[in-house]
């Protein structure tokens, strides 16, 4: 009877021990179901942050060519060597080796590692060659790993640098078509999925997520061959010359297209290292300049517009001094009286001054508007220039007389070229453009035919003998063209020390092909008229590249002005 009065208290405390485990397995047992059941989705998304990761598969901009299928800027495959430096300090390693392998300093590569030591990514070397980077990884150094990138490579060089622009060292668009195609060009980088360790090592590649998509390729409307030569005789004339700059632009009469475009000085995409700011800008399309007397036969043909004047019609130029108001017009020297024509042959400032007063600046206005100036080519190039086409509530005598022989307006050397291209398609403006087209769009008339081939005609004259650009003239083929001569200004206006030489060619003269646009920018060796230092680049451009473009020559030769006279006498 004692004995079990003993033992009572005892069965009572195991009954609570007994149900104590029972509670803690069914603790343990709803614990555990809940992690794996309820909070799964939540407990491997945290753990996927800890070893799964998403790595970018990259992908390349797209290819540009010539209008002949010949690459002007591809992209192509470089490693870049990046590290963790935690991880490759706290394993010791010497890294010596890897400083002579990565070319740099070793003391000062560990410099670097100490400076960064609570980062997890340094770079170490970017976008270097494939081979290079597998001797540097051959190494085998912890902390230290590797990425595949591309890089823009332009195989043409310095020849359409301007033009075609660059990238920066992520490979997006910074200058040129590279920055206004950049949407274009940029591929989409895809994913994929790998498995990593909690250092960062690679334990194996999981999934590819998405796929890489290549940029689009882009054709340009420039002709490689055209380009080169363009780019050689540019260079050779600034060198000659001593000239602080230069441009040329050559047009398809027919298409609008923009078949070479160069720019003096200019710079190596490929390296770099001595890059110039000068030397990227796209002067053919961002320079503003006066395009002095170029722009006399668009005044011209404004004149005939009017049917007040015909390509005959006199014009008296003696003494070969004019004053207007309280300043003064004059010509190289005393021509006399000229008719229409021997303006142009001449490049009389007398002359279109007073062809100029007698219609009034607004029916000039009206024509250079009609031509582009003042406006945008449409070309969709990064900076480019709309120029300045003056307006004004009341127009001194001054004023216009300047306006008619190209001085108060600015404009571009690709506005210049598109203007003379309504010229050369009979009175039909045909808009620009820097990618090929296979079919034209159809253009605006914005000029009589009659008016612009008789302004046609008349420039001829200039290339002939007692013209101002018979350094123009070519060997089998027939040129319509004008001579341009302007002072910059200084800081107290215009100077006689720095000025601006041109010329603007249309050829052949009787079926037009290209139209050229040549600037030479401050020569500096006693030459500066555009029939000393433009024309001959003309000459030796155009010459080429119509046999290049399989443009048979032409049985009329230039015209003399006797010849232009007897045409204007049959169409009267």
């Amino acid at each position: 009877m004692n004995r079990r009065r003993k033992t009572t208290p005892y069965k009572g405390r195991f009954r609570f021990v007994e149900g104590l485990i029972v509670l803690l397995i069914t603790v343990t047992i709803w614990r555990v179901a809940e992690l794996q059941v309820v909070d799964r989705p939540f407990l491997q998304n945290e753990g996927d942050k800890r070893s799964v990761r998403h790595e970018t598969i990259p992908a390349h901009r797209g290819i540009i060519f010539d209008r002949n299928g010949k690459p002007i800027a591809v992209s192509t495959p470089v490693v870049s060597i990046w590290a963790n430096p935690e991880e490759l300090i706290t394993a010791g390693a010497d890294v010596s080796a890897l400083a002579t392998a990565l070319d740099v300093n070793a003391k000062d590569l560990r410099k670097k590692l100490r400076a960064n030591a609570k980062r997890e990514f340094i770079y170490l070397k970017r976008q270097i060659e494939p081979a290079e980077a597998k001797k540097i990884m051959a190494l085998k150094v912890p902390g230290v790993y590797s990425i595949d990138e591309y890089r823009r490579y332009y195989p043409a060089g310095s020849v359409a640098a301007q033009l075609v622009g660059l990238t920066n060292i992520d490979d997006q668009g910074q200058e040129g078509i590279e920055l206004a195609f950049d949407d274009w060009l940029s591929g989409e980088p895809g994913k994929w999925r790998v498995l990593k360790d909690r250092r960062g090592h690679l334990v194996r590649a999981a999934e590819v997520v998405s796929s890489a998509s290549p940029g689009k390729e882009l054709m340009l409307s420039i002709d490689l061959r055209l380009q080169y030569l363009a780019n050689k005789e540019l260079q050779k004339a600034v060198q000659s010359l001593k000239a602080r700059a230069a441009s040329l632009v050559m047009l398809d009469v027919k298409t609008g297209e923009i078949l070479a475009m160069a720019n003096q000085p200019t710079f190596n995409p490929n390296n770099r290292s001595r890059l110039n700011p000068a030397g990227v800008r796209n002067r053919a399309i961002t320079d503003q300049i006066e395009p002095g007397s170029v722009i006399k036969p668009l005044t011209i043909a404004a004149a005939l517009e009017s049917g007040r004047y015909s390509a005959h019609t006199p014009i008296d130029t003696t003494p070969g001094k004019m004053r207007i108001g309280k300043d003064t017009v004059s010509d190289v020297r005393n021509y006399g009286k000229l008719d229409v024509t021997g303006v142009i042959t001449k490049s009389s400032n007398i002359g279109v001054s007073k062809i100029a007063l007698d219609l009034g600046p607004e029916t000039i206005l009206s024509l250079f508007q009609k031509v582009g100036f003042g406006q945008s080519t449409g070309v969709a190039f990064p900076g480019e220039s709309t120029g300045l086409l003056p307006y004004r509530m009341k127009w001194r005598p001054i004023e216009t007389a300047t306006l008619a022989y190209g001085y108060g307006l600015t404009v571009s050397p690709l506005q210049l070229a598109q203007a003379y291209m309504v010229l050369a398609n009979g009175g039909v403006f045909q808009p620009v453009t820097l990618l090929k087209r296979d079919i034209p769009p159809e253009g605006t008339r914005v000029m009589r035919a009659d008016v612009a081939h008789e302004v046609l005609t008349m420039m001829e004259t200039v290339v002939a003998k007692g013209g101002t650009g018979t350094r123009a003239k070519l060997d089998g083929y027939s040129v319509a063209g004008k001579t341009g001569t302007v002072r910059k200004l200084g800081k107290e206006g215009y100077t006689d020390s720095r000025h601006i030489g041109s010329f603007v060619g249309i050829a052949p003269a009787d079926a037009p092909r290209i139209v050229m646009v040549v600037v030479i920018d401050s020569p500096a060796n006693g030459k500066y008229y555009g029939g000393l230092v433009a024309a001959p680049v003309f000459s030796r451009v155009a010459g080429e590249s119509l046999r290049v473009l399989g443009v048979a020559p032409d049985e009329s030769g230039v015209k003399t002005l006797a010849d232009v006279q007897k045409y204007s006498r049959i169409k009267g």
